[in-house]
């Protein structure tokens, strides 16, 4: 194991967590936008004046994640599988996110019924649909990828921060997850929001958090294999 490639896999996990938290700008920005009834992604859109600060800052997060997951499966080699799944599902989750910054939506259907409108219609941008789905691969590759390793790190004794703090990450990922889901089905029906914004800024900030608990833990035990 190279201790400079671990250590550098755990510099850009941290960048890519902290630029992942870029969304709370909004308290200090003006950006129009209710973070509790608002889609993180409509910090993005391209109608809003901000949009291209929030897009440049998930790109970054996007690249630096997947970089520092590339980088620790080029360092580690993983042959054990719930780490090998694990930083496989942070290369997804890094990928999905930069996709997702290049893929903004053209409008924000929360806060502009106009947009909604078109959105049901089926009248709005082909990048709805697509930053939809690259949506859904950043959301799943992360859920991996914060499952599978911190599974890793109880079941092989490696990352003791991480075997630590992770059980109660995931588990409240996992419900953040849920509630997410739940208010955007509700949402799309119809009926209200269920604090939608909330719970999608939860859900971010949890895998945020998860990152940085993994980069410090790759940094301080240099896992191997």
């Amino acid at each position: 194991m190279s201790p400079y490639g671990m250590r550098s896999a755990a510099v850009l996990l941290a960048l890519g967590a902290v630029a992942y938290t870029a969304w709370v700008l909004e308290v200090v920005l003006a950006t129009g936008l209710d973070p509790v009834r608002t889609y993180v992604s409509e910090l993005a859109a391209a109608d809003q004046p901000l949009g291209g600060l929030f897009r440049a800052t998930d790109l970054a997060a996007g690249l630096l994640v997947l970089a520092g997951a590339v980088t620790a499966l080029v360092v580690l080699r993983p042959h054990r599988p719930w780490s090998a799944v694990g930083w496989a599902g942070l290369v997804l989750f890094g990928a999905g996110t930069a996709t997702d910054s290049r893929l903004p939506l053209s409008c924000a259907p929360t806060v502009d019924p106009a947009c909604a409108a078109r959105e049901t219609a089926g009248l709005v941008p082909a990048t709805h649909a697509a930053h939809a789905w690259s949506s859904s691969l950043a959301t799943t590759g992360a859920i991996v990828g914060v499952v599978a390793l911190t599974v890793a790190a109880r079941r092989y004794g490696r990352w003791p921060a991480l075997a630590r703090v992770g059980p109660a990450l995931v588990t409240a990922e996992l419900a953040a997850t849920v509630w997410t889901l739940t208010a955007v089905a509700l949402f799309e029906a119809g009926n209200g929001t269920l604090l939608l914004g909330t719970g999608q800024r939860l859900q971010v900030l949890l895998v945020a958090g998860w990152l940085a608990v993994l980069a410090l833990s790759v940094a301080r035990e240099k896992l191997y294999e």
